[in-house]
């Protein structure tokens, strides 16, 4: 299954399914026939892959590919997306050597978000009980977007079971920086953009009519991975994440604006992104990390030159991999390299730790 990930300027990959935004051509008769076949595929796929464990902060679901033998990689997702975003790369990764363990945080594919308020710190907590339960003493560390910010505040909290780090963009530069180089009049205007292009939230009577609806059309199959996306909201109805944005503290361009400049003031999930500063958190980096950086016209995260700065401070440890002409999203848009890149890595880590 392929999806579309729309980028709202900054660590915000609001996933548009192809059809979203249009009528399904799919044939309705053809669509049940392809839900059923999906749901019981999922189910057989979850019996295989998919676990929970009860965490001091919620009930977390987690994917698991290859064999414990392998080296232990935890990988956290980016927003409105979830553990089975690995679901095209995982089987090559544990090719190379990797026990790649993916998770659901709160809100998103088939974790809630707790009822008691949560920071990146505490998905952080949630880590390591998984891995106390699963008996890693030591992974690498890794995440894309939102999911790079967890995985640095992972290393601030528990450097010591962190073999390694793999940030694909997000989790190198504070979150702010890019607005905080703009001028007031600018970030209001651009922020008051964001309010008006913002997606509808879009909500269906039944897991069918949002399977049907956010169906593929480009490719074929029963797509049962879509399933993961697709879950009840606190009125009965069945949408893509429902409750992130607001746990995100991203409804409207006022709540971006207290985001970005009135952080103290904000829920402290959406603060935890604000105040984390990977130069503060990477003062003292002894592990090998990986800083996966896109570059294209479209860059709305232009931080080269600050990966740059952070791998100069650190040129021992750091690898700064940059990829020409790739969106955000480059686990998707550029696979085989991604897989490259982290077999190599994974090398280095190796190599790290026979050293030490």
């Amino acid at each position: 299954m392929r999806f579309c990930f729309f980028i709202l300027l900054f660590l915000y990959p609001a996933l548009l399914l192809n059809a979203q935004n249009k009528t399904p051509i799919l044939e309705r008769a053809k669509a049940q026939a392809l839900y059923k076949e999906a749901k019981a595929e999922f189910v057989r796929f979850e019996k295989e892959h998919g676990a929970f464990i009860q965490t001091k902060n919620v009930r977390m679901h987690y994917l698991t590919w290859g064999s414990p033998s392998g080296t232990p990689f935890i990988w956290s997702h980016g927003s409105l997306t979830n553990g089975y975003e690995l679901f095209d790369v995982a089987p090559s990764l544990v090719k190379a050597g990797y026990y790649v363990i993916a998770i659901d945080y709160y809100g998103h594919g088939q974790t809630t978000i707790p009822t008691h308020e949560v920071s990146l710190y505490h998905i952080a907590d949630d880590l390591k009980e998984l891995m106390d339960k699963l008996k890693i003493k030591k992974a690498i560390i890794g995440g894309w977007s939102r999911g790079g910010y967890i995985s640095t505040a992972f290393y601030d909290a528990y450097p010591d079971r962190v073999l390694g780090l793999v940030l694909e963009d997000g989790g190198s530069v504070n979150m702010n920086t890019y607005y905080h180089q703009m001028d007031p009049e600018k970030l209001g205007s651009t922020l008051q953009k964001i309010e008006k292009d913002w997606p509808a939230d879009t909500s269906y009577a039944s897991e069918f009519e949002a399977y049907y609806a956010n169906y593929d059309t480009s490719t074929n199959g029963n797509q049962f991975n879509l399933l993961a996306w697709i879950t009840k909201n606190n009125k009965g109805r069945w949408a893509i994440s429902p409750g992130v944005i607001d746990l995100f503290h991203m409804r409207s361009a006022r709540q971006w604006s207290d985001n970005i400049l009135h952080f103290t003031r904000v829920p402290l999930f959406a603060e935890s992104m604000s105040i984390l500063e990977p130069k503060i958190v990477y003062r003292n980096l002894n592990v090998p990390l990986l800083i996966l950086d896109p570059i294209s016209k479209d860059d709305f995260m232009p931080f080269e030159a600050e990966n740059s700065s952070l791998q100069k401070q650190h040129p021992n440890y750091i690898t700064h991999n940059i990829y020409k002409d790739t969106g955000h999203n480059i686990h998707y848009e550029r696979p085989k390299q991604f897989i490259q890149d982290l077999t190599v890595f994974l090398g280095k880590v190796k190599t790290h730790n026979q050293l030490k």
